[in-house]
């Protein structure tokens, strides 16, 4: 009976532990094991930096006649991990190789985008000419991102993401994954 008594009161601490240091922060126990993440300081929203250079970006882009629309920013480790399960737990297309802490997202230094209508539909065409000057939209936006200081996931040699842009101030994943956080 005392082993019984002893399990439960056991097993009754673990959940409260799980539930107040553990849950909150949604973390995988992969992310905790693999990855060694430490989730002090982590953002819930995107770098100022970031988020003044996007402003920009909207501005700049509607300056010459193309319209665009943030799809995603600051994304939390929960909502990259779900991004993570498409292509791998249902039959939609693979979106991300990321896990959650291992996309700029997570960090708030990353937004995706798209274009957008006359009449307010989004666009993914990376061909579409909606200004009417014989150059791809999507090209022009990109230019524009990289003259702000973003870098663009459609140069990437592996796995091409034409919507992403990030600003990674020098730090590599790991380094945030350790803490490191840009001013």
């Amino acid at each position: 009976m005392k082993k019984l008594l002893k399990l439960v009161v056991l097993f009754i601490f673990m959940f409260i532990f799980y539930q107040l240091f553990i849950a909150p922060e949604q973390l995988t126990v992969e992310q905790q094991i693999d990855h060694d993440i430490d989730i002090t300081d982590l953002p819930s929203e995107l770098h100022p930096v970031v988020a003044e250079k996007t402003a920009d970006l909207i501005q700049r882009s509607g300056e010459i006649g193309i319209s665009i629309i943030i799809t995603d920013d600051y994304r939390s480790f929960e909502e990259q991990d779900q991004l993570y399960a498409q292509g791998r737990e249902n039959n939609s297309p693979v979106v991300t190789h990321a896990r959650g802490g291992e996309s700029y997202h997570n960090y708030g230094l990353a937004i995706d985008f798209a274009l957008r209508s006359d009449n307010g539909e989004v666009i993914w065409d990376l061909n579409y000419d909606g200004n009417g000057n014989g150059q791809s939209d999507w090209l022009e936006v990109v230019d524009i991102a990289k003259d702000l200081g973003f870098e663009w996931g459609g140069d990437w040699e592996h796995f091409k993401d034409y919507p992403h842009l990030q600003m990674d101030f020098g730090f590599t994943i790991q380094e945030l994954q350790q803490g490191q956080r840009p001013d």
